[in-house]
């Protein structure tokens, strides 16, 4: 009985296949620090319910990210990691995730070819695609912004 199941769960996730992250899964590893560098340092977000964020950036993302002179290429990964209001230097527990994943382009024009997704601390995903997102990241064109990451030096 469980076979017919799990055989169209199987071809689901295959139909997938590629780049794409199934819906519920993060779009970073539970070990991004070991690879991710920071790009932006503890700072307050207004964007982020004025809790303190830290900004973290995979390989593919780093450097064109640190130096806004290129592209930030399809599949590069930045995280937010948020904390507490309070926490003025990042150096409590984090609160909950942001994520952002770069789409090819043309990908999903209405998210401005990006996916993201609002995490709890425990990396579980709570929101993917949100239309909050989106608004918001709308206005991160260059000069106020780079890539729609809203990077404002």
């Amino acid at each position: 009985m469980r076979a017919p199941g799990c055989i169209a769960i199987v071809l689901g996730l295959l139909a997938g296949c590629g780049d794409d992250v199934p819906p519920g899964v993060p779009l970073f590893p539970a070990d991004y620090r070991d690879t991710y560098v920071e790009v932006r340092d503890c700072r307050q977000s207004a964007d982020h319910d004025l809790d303190m964020i830290r900004v973290l950036a995979d390989p593919l993302a780093a450097a064109p990210y640190m130096a806004r002179d290129a592209a930030i290429l399809e599949g590069a990964t930045l995280v937010k990691e948020e904390y507490d209001f309070g926490d003025l230097d990042c150096t409590g527990p984090i609160v909950k995730f942001a994520a952002m994943r770069r789409l090819a382009p043309g990908g999903d024009p209405d998210m401005l070819d990006w996916e993201c997704q609002r995490l709890d601390a425990a990396r579980r995903v709570v929101v993917e695609d949100a239309p909050r997102c989106v608004a918001c990241h709308t206005g991160c064109e260059p000069p106020e912004g780079y890539e729609y990451t809203c990077a404002v030096p």
